[in-house]
Order: C-alpha cells, then structure tokens, then sequence
C-alpha cells in the first residue's frame, strides 16, 4: 500500500501516525532550540520535550524497538501504548506538559503543543469511531517488521 493509498483509507489513525512523526520532528528541533533560554523553567519543559521526541519515535516506529538496544522494561513500556485510546492519552500528556511551558512565558513550545494535541485527536478520533490502529507500512508497520526478524 502506497502512502497515498494509506491516507485514501480515512482512517485517523494513519493520520495521526503521520502527526506523530511532525511531532517527533518538532519536539527534537524546539527541544533543542530553547535549552539555550534564560528561563528554567523552559529549559525544564525542553529537556522533556526532547525525551518526548525520542519517545514518540519508538511508539511511532515499531521496527526500531527490533533494531535498538532497549531494556525489556522499556519495550514493555512502549508496547503498552499500542491501541488509539493508549496513543491519544500519551499525547495528551505530552501536549499538556508543552502547554502548562505557557505558565513561564509563550515561547516556540506552542508549536510542540499544537502538533502533540492534534495527534491527540487525530488518535481519539480513531477511538471513538472504532477504527482499529493501522500502521503505516511506510514506518514500519505491519509486514515490514516481520520480514527482518
């Protein structure tokens, strides 16, 4: 299936995978950009910001937990935030800790929180309508972790 076959298909949580990464991308780049900040409270909410990015990009991207040396505890951990209503909630949180960065003062952490509360609904979304979680073949979702192992 291509990725415009994948996005054809309707289903929020092929949205929301592809969020994900924007997301990932973003919270790696603003993470990094405002630890060089004045305020430490910001660079508090950017250092997680940044364990966000690497986070998200193992929830997001099922083959790397085959490739990358990880604890158990920590794929055990990942594995559990496999179903919309799990991924929805992790970004909820993700996107709650970049908004309350506000309390300090509006830095470019919005951005962080506006993609990881989209992801959110996109995921919730997928929930409600009771779609079941779809992987992007393209990130390795169903079939391409199969064929390494």
């Amino acid at each position: 299936m291509t990725l415009r076959e994948e996005f054809a298909t309707r289903n929020f949580s092929i949205y929301g995978q592809w969020l994900g990464i924007l997301s990932m991308i973003l919270c790696f780049a603003l993470g990094i950009a405002n630890l060089f900040t004045i305020s430490v409270t910001i660079i508090v909410i950017s250092a997680i910001c940044l364990i966000s990015s690497f986070i998200i990009l193992f929830i997001e991207v099922p083959l790397l937990l085959r490739i990358c040396p990880t604890s158990s505890s920590f794929d055990a951990a990942i594995r559990r935030i496999s179903t919309n209503y799990m991924r929805a909630a992790a970004y909820g949180v993700m996107a709650l800790i970049q908004w309350l960065s506000l309390v300090s003062r509006a830095s470019s952490l919005i951005a962080a929180a506006v993609f990881l509360t989209a992801t959110g609904v996109c995921y919730l979304l997928a929930a409600a309508r009771g779609q079941a979680f779809v992987g992007s073949k393209t990130l390795g979702g169903a079939g391409v972790a199969q064929m390494i192992v």
